[in-house]
């Protein structure tokens, strides 16, 4: 071990040592690596280490490992909806999840703490939606049942450091998703041969936009972007804007809430079945119970129809907020 190494390179070195699982040691070595300076007086250790990291590499990608069934990189699908949350080390991801639901994710300052998702449910009213707090998208190594909890997602919501170079991170984690066939929703038009390709919503989170102060920088990073993606400036530390991006988050799932009432009773406002935009009475009635959509002889109902307790069809198409009475 060559003595001169920088403060930086030692703690890397500790954090390596530390690691526990193929995909941390990948990561950690790979930040090891490269905080060690180039001279005569290092080569053989960066090439030692080198050849560590190609052996970690391939050992990855052909160990039997877990059951997927036991992997920590399969999150079931609870509440509203499951958005994860990507993006590069140390933009703030797992800081805005444990901000934003119960959910406790390490938090440092330095890159590369969080090796495996985890999840939490984030209040939004009166319904929960799951976030789930991902790895660093790795251009060099990343575990291919992250990219299946990705796809399988609801919603992407892709987290900058308004104050590191946000342009490049978020050009930089586009460019990774797209190289492996996710695409944000927005630039389905891009592509006339979609086959094999998982077209998501995406939604970018500025973070560390702490206070009034910051919007100046916000705007500059809007005006360097050469696509209007959809942006919103928040912050972990100060929780500057999170009740914004928690309906945010509502609106791009494209969800509603729809409430359920017996004949002759007042409806539960605590409890609403969760529907796709668009869905109808009949999907309604079959979310309920097998039986109330083999059954259904009427429904009533308040919010969206023309007066209230209007008898429509099953055909009748909800919007949020809607009661709803059924009738077998």
């Amino acid at each position: 071990m060559p003595i001169n190494l920088p403060p930086e390179a030692i703690e890397a070195e500790r954090q390596y040592r530390a690691a526990r699982s193929v995909a941390e040691k990948i990561a950690c070595l790979e930040e090891f690596i490269s905080t060690i300076p180039k001279h005569k007086g290092t080569d053989k250790l960066r090439a030692d280490l080198r050849r560590r990291l190609s052996k970690l590499k391939a050992a990855s990608q052909t160990r039997k490992g877990v059951s997927r069934r036991d992997s920590a990189f399969r999150i079931e699908k609870e509440g509203a909806g499951q958005v994860v949350v990507v993006g590069s080390a140390n933009v703030g991801k797992s800081a805005l999840v444990a901000a934003l639901t119960n959910a406790t994710p390490e938090v440092a300052d330095f890159p590369f703490t969080t090796w495996k998702p985890t999840p939490g449910m984030m209040p939004v009213e009166n319904i929960q939606i799951q976030l789930v707090d991902t790895p660093p998208l790795n251009r060099d190594f990343v575990e291919s049942e992250l990219l299946d909890l990705i796809r399988k997602s609801d919603l992407i919501l892709l987290v900058v450091d308004l104050q590191t170079d946000p342009v490049q991170q978020l050009e930089d984690t586009i460019a990774f998703l797209q190289k492996h066939r996710i695409v944000p929703l927005r630039l389905t038009g891009r592509y006339p041969e979609q086959r094999h390709l998982t077209f998501k919503p995406l939604l970018v989170l500025a973070n560390k936009s702490d206070d009034e102060s910051s919007d100046e920088d916000f705007e500059i990073f809007r005006q360097l972007l050469e696509d209007d993606w959809p942006l919103l400036p928040v912050s972990a530390a100060t929780g500057r804007n999170l009740e914004r991006l928690k309906q945010a988050v509502f609106e791009r799932l494209e969800i509603i809430r729809v409430y359920s009432k017996a004949p002759g009773k007042e409806p539960d406002f605590s409890s609403p079945f969760v529907l796709k935009k668009g869905s109808t009475v009949e999907e309604f009635a079959r979310g309920i119970h097998q039986d109330f959509f083999e059954k259904l002889k009427s429904a009533r109902v308040w919010g969206s129809a023309a007066f209230d307790g209007q008898m429509v069809q099953r055909d009748y198409v909800l919007h949020d907020g809607d009661v709803v009475e059924l009738r077998i």
